[in-house]
């Protein structure tokens, strides 16, 4: 979820817009200069709203054109949006002329910043895609839609995009978590014939059960307690668009029923209505679990999986990558030296050993984590091993204490390895998943998952 930060005096104003935008964004609130920039520093957004009239200039403009000259110092990237009174007009257009991004005047209407807020955060990702494709070019690393890599498997996955997007069926990604499956459907949305529509993603395993019919097919006013309104669902919403449903493998059995019955007719009902109603939106769907073993269990429909696995595309791990995790790791330090103004340049030997030796459980997206903690952390204007957090030796040991591998296959070996990790960890952050995952440099999704994996919960504490 994006990060929103919102400066303003007015604690009305604030509550407002925390309650109107909170289901879209991750909303911060300040109601000065120095809680701002403190939050702006802290959390990095790349969009916020901000009063021109702060204390303890609240009549004037002095606080707020001072706040936003800060915050475009830092990062002149940020999209700033200047709230404004009718009467401050020409400070506004003042504040055009250092760099905000818009201004928008009092009294709020939800309906319309929401629409500034969502041209702001698309203009952000189009120019920071733009970036990542002139660095991927500069590097001479292959990109599709956010997708790096030059590895055998990873040309395979880039050409079954190229070929799949414009056939308008049912896509499957396969791949354990962090290796990038949402970006695959992004690729396909954008390479196809709906590019133009939206692209509309729901986590099946991150809403509750009794939650999620309505998340995906909407609600009629009065369908139960607290639908005070009409509601339409991520399938309404990603109509002439793509729907990512990610964590299928999670969906509830009933749920499994009512979105074959999506995929075999196009129809769906709102959850209390009656109406019949035409959605015409692409499928593309993802999990890390064992399909095969799902549907021996029980736990999945296996006439559902045949409809949206029309076309599946396995996503290797990024262990299986070669020289593509020192590609990446190149391409994740320019950027986010870049972006912290940080003097980091290239890796020492032993760093690029460790990255190596290294089995990244949480896939690219821990890659990723740990490049930028290394950056941030590195003293010199080279990453060391230490920065990179790894837990990794000297001679590229990993330290887990006396293990026997005898008579193992390497995914044994290798199982037993992430598990020790995980629960080595998690026992001496007294079970605090938020430290662990930190730690471990994969996210909290990514540290559930391999829980489950290893029949760990129980060691699990807040």
């Amino acid at each position: 979820m994006e990060k929103l930060l919102i400066i303003d005096d007015s604690e009305e104003i604030r509550k407002q817009l925390k309650w109107g935008l909170g289901k879209d964004y991750q909303v911060f609130l300040a109601g000065d200069v120095e809680e701002g920039l403190g939050l702006f520093r802290k959390h990095r957004p790349r969009v916020l709203t901000l009063d021109l009239g702060l204390p303890p200039d609240a009549d004037g403009a002095t606080e707020g054109l001072r706040c936003l000259g800060e915050i475009l110092k830092e990062n002149f990237r940020t999209k700033v949006i200047m709230v404004t009174g009718n009467e401050e007009r020409q400070n506004a257009l003042k504040a055009i002329e250092i760099g905000a991004y818009d201004f928008y005047q009092k009294p709020i209407e939800l309906a319309e910043i929401k629409v500034i807020l969502r041209r702001a955060f698309h203009l952000a990702e189009l120019e920071e895609e733009n970036r990542r494709l002139q660095k991927s070019a500069v590097h001479g690393l292959p990109v599709m839609a956010g997708l790096f890599g030059q590895c055998l498997q990873m040309q395979q996955v880039f050409t079954t995009i190229r070929k799949v997007a414009s056939a308008d069926v049912p896509v499957l990604v396969l791949g354990e978590s962090g290796t990038g499956k949402e970006l695959v459907a992004k690729a396909i949305h954008g390479e196809s014939l709906r590019q133009e529509g939206p692209f509309v993603p729901i986590n099946c395993g991150a809403i509750p059960e009794n939650l999620l019919e309505s998340e995906l097919f909407g609600h009629e006013k009065g369908a139960f307690t607290g639908a005070q309104a009409r509601i339409q669902g991520k399938v309404e919403f990603a109509h002439k668009g793509t729907l990512f449903l990610d964590e299928i493998g999670e969906m509830p059995p009933l749920l499994q029923v009512k979105l074959l019955r999506f995929l075999q007719d196009h129809t769906i009902q709102r959850v209390g209505g009656r109406d019949t109603i035409e959605v015409d939106a692409r499928i593309v769907a993802a999990t890390n679990i064992d399909m095969d073993q799902a549907i021996a269990q029980g736990e999945f429909r296996e006439d559902l999986f045949y409809r949206i696995g029309v076309i599946t595309i396995n996503l290797p791990p990024l262990r299986e990558r070669g020289e593509d995790i020192l590609l990446l790791s190149s391409l994740f330090l320019h950027r986010y030296a870049e972006e912290y103004g940080r003097p980091v340049k290239s890796f020492s030997g032993e760093a690029q050993k460790a990255l190596r030796s290294y089995e990244w459980p949480g896939n690219v997206r821990e890659l990723e984590n740990k490049i930028k903690r290394a950056v941030i952390m590195a003293e010199k204007g080279q990453i060391e091993p230490g920065d990179l957090n790894l837990g990794i030796g000297e001679g590229g040991a990993v330290r887990l204490g006396e293990l026997n591998f005898e008579g193992m296959t390497l995914k044994d070996a290798r199982d037993l390895v992430e598990r020790d990790m995980v629960l080595s960890t998690l026992n001496r952050e007294g079970g605090n998943i938020a430290k662990t995952s930190d730690i471990l440099g994969v996210s909290r999704p990514t540290l559930y998952d391999l829980l489950k994996k290893h029949n760990l919960q129980g060691a699990a504490g807040k």
